[in-house]
Parts: structure tokens; sequence; C-alpha cells
């Protein structure tokens, strides 16, 4: 596939180089412009009187392919990058699967320093732990 999009450039290049040079030597309107520097009186000596037809006609042709390869192109390239991008996300989620799951951590809850059962008194402000802050000592 690499190889297609590779020659495909180059004919897209190649094609846009050429619409370049149709667009230069073309006749402008008033007879002036960048046409006449780069020597649109040859295309006349070449092509004949209707010159500006044949030029006119190629340039149609050759812009009809650019677009045809612009979008071939376009879509060689998304294709290429969608198939590798599923394919590699694909593989790394089997190989993170094969290599087993992750431990989860568990909560550990310390057992309570008082009674398990509350007091017969009903009074459950006695089973909480009493935290004291002491100073340390030297």
């Amino acid at each position: 596939m690499a190889f297609i999009v590779g020659i495909l450039t180059f004919v897209i290049v190649l094609n846009a180089i050429l619409l370049i040079l149709l667009v230069l030597v073309q006749l402008p309107k008033k007879d002036a412009g960048a046409g006449m520097a780069f020597g649109a009186g040859t295309a006349d000596a070449l092509f004949g009187a209707g010159s500006g037809n044949a030029l006119t006609k190629i340039t149609k042709t050759a812009t009809i392919v650019f677009i045809l390869l612009a979008v071939a192109l376009g879509y060689l390239h998304d294709r290429a990058h969608t198939d590798n991008s599923t394919s590699d996300f694909t593989k790394r989620v089997q190989l993170k699967q094969q290599q087993g799951t992750v431990a989860q951590p568990t909560a550990t809850v310390p057992p309570s320093p008082g009674p398990a059962t509350p007091p017969a008194s009903g009074n459950l402000l006695s089973t909480l732990p009493v935290q004291t802050n002491a100073p340390a000592a030297k």
C-alpha cells in the first residue's frame, strides 16, 4: 500500500507542476501579465490559432486528474492510518489482558478496641474509642 501511495504522490506532484505551467502559459484577456513573461507567444506557434482551446482543454483535464488523485490519496492515507491504529490498539489490549489483571487493593478495617455488642444500658457513645493527645515523653 505504501508503494501505491508513493507513486500517486509522485504523479500528483508532476500534475501540480503541469497545472502551474499551463496557467502561466495561457494568454490573458488583455495580452499582458505572467503569460507573456513566460513565452505565451510560443503556445500560439505550437498549437496554432486556436491555442486557447487546446490549452483550456488540457488545463481542465489536468485539474480533474489532480482532484481525483487528491481524493484517492486522502482515502488511502485515511485507510492506512485507521487500520494501523485500530490493530495496534487491539494488540495492546490483548497483551495487557494476557499479562493478567492488576490486583485491586482491598480495604482492611482495623478491629475496634471496644466490645462487639452495645452495652445493655443503650448508651452508644460509650462504645466509641476515645483518642487522647498526650505529649510524647522525651
